[in-house]
């Protein structure tokens, strides 16, 4: 069966200050089970990066295997795309990093695809700090091999197959906290408003942004015995505040709705902007953040929102010293230096 998406659009639709509008952003059809949470992060990213007005052609997309990692497939149809082996999204991501800092990269995994047999190079890109965005669209399931459970199937979650999961789950966002990741955040695929403006601030962010998606499987594990069903997160969610993010072109219009309780400046100048609920939550507070996780897994729910962020962290690029051009861009000198520069680094090493 082909899929083609019609061409015509309204000739007076909305552009962005680039002169984009959001079809810019789009990609093919999706060819996911009708209702899967994967196609609502698709969307989320396609108006994340409308709003930023991202030139299409800076991103790199780049996945792993599974039913998520088809999902680059659906937006950003004009960007840069790879689809890398099982699990080894992470070390395709580092490379084109370093090939090419000036991209704006965004890794999309699953739940098995990183905490299964990626679980390694997972942790590695984590705590490198490596400069991206790193989505995982969780269902607790392997959807693309009829639905067995994942590493973040909580206990006593059952999927259609109805046996009860027995062993105790990864918590990746806790997981991305040990490791050191400078943005951490959690959000549920039908919670549009949350969402995006989470997506908008972790593309924003310098430094390693991971986000945790709870995407629903629609086929084999949207049952009420599962913790990563819509009915269940649609009744155990519990959000850290109410967020917006406020590109710091717009802030200073002062065009926006008062009584914002916390804002941190990122460093591109944006600001992300709180509304907190739970009082004495703080954001920038690492072991508070993996404290309150746990104490809402033990009342079985799923908190959501931005549960860290550190903007003052060197990044990858920075602990390196690479330099500032794309590798295409270095001439032959700077390429071959010369045998004293290769005979000072070989003193260094003495």
């Amino acid at each position: 069966m082909s899929y083609i998406r019609p061409n015509f659009r309204h000739p007076e639709l909305q552009a962005n200050e680039l002169g984009y509008a959001r079809k810019d952003y789009e990609g093919s059809l999706s060819t996911l089970c009708a209702g899967c949470g994967h196609d609502s992060i698709s969307a989320a990213i396609i108006q994340s990066c409308f709003e930023l007005a991202i030139p299409p052609h800076s991103v790199a997309k780049i996945s792993g295997i599974g039913c998520s990692s088809k999902t680059p497939t659906y937006f950003l149809g004009k960007s840069h795309g790879f689809n890398s082996v099982h699990g080894r999204m992470p070390s395709v991501a580092t490379g084109a990093n370093l090939a090419n800092r000036d991209m704006v990269y965004i890794g999309v995994s699953g739940d098995g695809d990183s905490a299964s047999i990626g679980l390694g190079q997972f942790a590695h890109v984590t705590r490198r700090n490596l400069n991206m965005l790193y989505i995982v669209e969780n269902n607790g399931c392997y959807g693309l091999t009829k639905g067995q459970d994942s590493a973040t199937a909580d206990v006593g979650s059952a999927s259609k197959k109805g046996v009860p999961n027995p062993y105790e789950p990864i918590d990746l966002c806790t997981m991305a906290l040990q490791l050191g990741a400078t943005f951490v955040g959690r959000s549920f695929s039908g919670d549009k408003n949350q969402l995006v403006p989470l997506i908008k601030a972790a593309i924003s962010h310098r430094g390693f942004a991971f986000i945790d998606v709870i995407s629903p499987c629609v086929t084999f594990n949207n049952t009420v015995q599962s913790t990563k069903g819509y009915e269940y997160a649609r009744e155990h969610m519990a959000a850290t505040g109410k967020m917006d993010f406020v590109p710091v072109r717009q802030e200073i219009t002062a065009d926006y709705e008062p009584g914002f309780t916390h804002e941190i400046t990122l460093h591109d100048g944006s600001v992300v902007h709180l509304y907190k609920q739970e009082p004495g939550f703080d954001a920038n507070d690492r072991n508070q953040a993996i404290r309150t996780l746990q104490a809402y897994k033990q009342k079985g729910e799923i908190l959501t929102g931005l549960l860290y962020i550190d903007p003052d962290l060197e990044d990858f690029h920075e602990i390196q010293g690479t330099v500032n051009k794309p590798l295409r861009d270095l001439g032959a000198t700077e390429l071959c230096p010369g045998s004293r520069s290769l005979e000072a680094i070989n003193s260094n090493l003495r």
